[in-house]
């Protein structure tokens, strides 16, 4: 359980784990919170779109419906692996669920079988809609796959989540009766968390910026100098890092 990112820190945390972005006009403040609190927020949702073509996909989430007004997510995740922000804060995206998979969810366990829709969604979970036509067989493309993982895993570990191979990543069926999303050759929510796990687990890689120090880099990633002396055993001079190179990090 957490509270929601800031909008900075929510894109910063993206780019941090490589995502691909492109910030539609306005995204910011496009939401309903007019409708109701978001947060606490405890894990991300994923979707698929029942679309063909990014460009139209982009409009729908971000216009929504006569019967479901936009923004619909968080962001867009095209097949080329692009993740199209275009909002931010309450969105139309997971809808009534079972508050027993919510639970599961905080407790970061195993998921029970989706029972009956009553607890709000919109309200605890980031959404992020890909485009796809949902009908099991429009293949998921390895970037987009990727992305997926990468924009899961920022926010786990932007929130402190899911390292352990916990289920604070969900997909639409697994929150909501008569829900099949996502679903298609290439991805399954099961190998999602997995994959997630395994980065969230794994060296990440850092860029030094003017004024870093090892020290500086070890504080922030709640580690130690000999740690990352370790890791990066090209470092000859632990007091000399230049603006631009890669140091890796614990995961």
């Amino acid at each position: 359980m957490a509270d929601p990112l800031s909008a900075d820190a929510f894109l910063a945390a993206l780019r941090d784990e490589g995502v691909r972005i492109v910030e539609y006009e306005g995204w910011r403040g496009r939401n309903r919170d007019h409708k109701g609190t978001w947060g606490p927020v405890n894990g991300v949702m994923v979707h698929h779109t029942v679309t063909r073509g990014t460009e139209a996909t982009v409009r729908l989430c971000v216009e929504g419906r006569e019967d479901l007004p936009g923004p619909l997510c968080h962001g867009v995740i095209a097949k080329d692996g692009t993740v199209h922000l275009i909002g931010y804060g309450r969105a139309n995206h997971a809808g009534l669920g079972d508050p027993a998979v919510l639970d599961a969810v905080k407790a970061e366990g195993p998921l029970p079988p989706v029972g009956e829709p009553v607890t709000d969604g919109n309200r605890h979970f980031y959404g992020f809609e890909c485009e796809n036509m949902g009908d099991g067989k429009d293949p998921w493309p390895p970037a987009q796959v990727d992305a997926i993982v990468r924009v899961c895993a920022a926010l786990c570990r932007a929130h402190g989540w899911g390292a352990a191979g916990g289920t604070s990543v969900i997909g639409h069926a697994e929150w909501q009766t008569g829900k099949i999303d996502p679903l298609g050759p290439g991805i399954t929510m099961p190998g999602v968390r997995a994959s997630v796990t395994a980065r969230l687990r794994a060296p990440k890689e850092v860029t030094v910026r003017a004024g870093d120090t090892l020290g500086g880099i070890a504080q922030a990633h709640g580690t130690t100098v000999e740690e990352l002396l370790r890791l990066n055993p090209e470092i000859a001079n632990p007091d000399l890092v230049v603006v631009g190179q890669p140091v890796r990090v614990p995961g």
